[in-house]
């Protein structure tokens, strides 16, 4: 395997540094301004969910991706801490196996979800009033589970093989507390997150291009037939491409080559801090993803829209009614 694979780290590694002030306050203060954000709007998301059954394959869907998102956001102020140095050093080596490990975990089951979705609102483009049937929300409920236990199980060698004891020194990279075989199946899994993400981008591409020649279609016939245009629609509908384009397309043309660059002897210093930087500001697009599937649910599901605006009309009138009652009577 040695022959094979070189993890051995230049002799300049310990001079080989990232500016302190990037890494140690800007990305800590923008995964601070995410979390609270995010923490803020998946909560609320959550309670709305609970309030709404699950009737149809794409509310399955989306209370998945809403467990995701808030399950990334909670590993957000372990990351914040640890990056900004405000904590022990110690801290470093949890974030390694076990935080930084559930964080892709979330990423690449909101990469699944979002095909799934995309796929379902090409369903409902081409068959608008098929609804969903007692065995085809058994196999969603079946299939979400599947995607769940698929991706723990290849997660779960990353947090067993980060099993080095971590020091001062070697808690500064998470490479340098993988066993060799750790390594390797970093970059295994990478590999295998990138063809994940690969395929559900040409699913969503393809879902699309599809979705367009539908509503397409049903614009010519009320065009037609005189009546109202479905553009509005059109915007709608396409907020699921906009986010996945946004936050996880600049990560992977990233990820090879910083893989890389933690896993093989084949960069400078100077090269291994630019692509540090690339990768950390993609990334944190990549969080931005908690931030903007809220408004996927809130655009395309009527159940959630209507709940949500139900919720926050009963709220403002119990308020109101609250300080009416705390008026002193004259």
């Amino acid at each position: 395997m040695n022959a094979k694979y070189n993890f051995s780290y230049p002799g300049n590694e310990s001079n080989c540094n990232s500016d302190n002030k990037i890494s140690q306050v800007l990305f800590p203060l923008l995964y601070t301004v995410l979390f609270l954000v995010g923490i803020v709007m998946n909560g609320l998301a959550m309670r709305v969910f609970f309030q709404i059954s699950s009737k149809s394959n794409f509310i399955v869907f989306l209370k998945n991706t809403v467990i995701s998102d808030i399950l990334m956001i909670l590993t957000f102020p372990f990351k914040i801490l640890s990056d900004a140095k405000m904590v022990p050093w110690a801290l470093r080596g949890f974030v390694c196996q076990v935080t930084q490990v559930i964080f892709y975990f979330t990423m690449y089951i909101s990469i699944l979800f979002l095909g799934l979705i995309t796929i379902d609102r090409y369903q409902k483009a081409a068959r608008p009033f098929k609804t969903s049937s007692t065995s085809s929300l058994l196999g969603a409920k079946i299939l979400s589970m599947v995607i769940w236990i698929l991706m723990f199980i290849l997660s779960l060698p990353n947090m067993i093989l980060t099993n080095k004891k971590p020091t001062r020194k070697t808690v500064k990279k998470c490479a340098h507390l993988k066993s060799e075989f750790g390594l390797v199946w970093h970059e295994i899994v990478n590999y295998i997150c990138q063809f994940i993400f690969w395929v559900n981008l040409v699913i969503i591409v393809v879902c699309y291009i599809l979705i367009t020649k539908e509503l397409y279609k049903s614009y010519k016939r009320t065009r037609c037939t005189g009546k109202v245009s479905r553009k509005p629609v059109n915007i709608k509908v396409f907020i699921i491409i906009a986010v996945f384009f946004i936050c996880f397309v600049p990560f992977h043309f990233t990820r090879i080559p910083y893989t890389l660059s933690q896993t093989r002897d084949v960069f400078q210093c100077s090269a291994r801090n630019i692509l540090f930087y690339i990768k950390e500001s993609t990334l944190w697009l990549t969080s931005l993803n908690a931030c903007l599937d809220p408004f996927i649910y809130f655009f395309l599901c009527k159940s959630f829209r209507k709940s949500l605006i139900n919720m926050l009309h009963k709220r403002t009138k119990e308020q109101n009614n609250g300080a009416g009652s705390d008026e002193t009577p004259m």
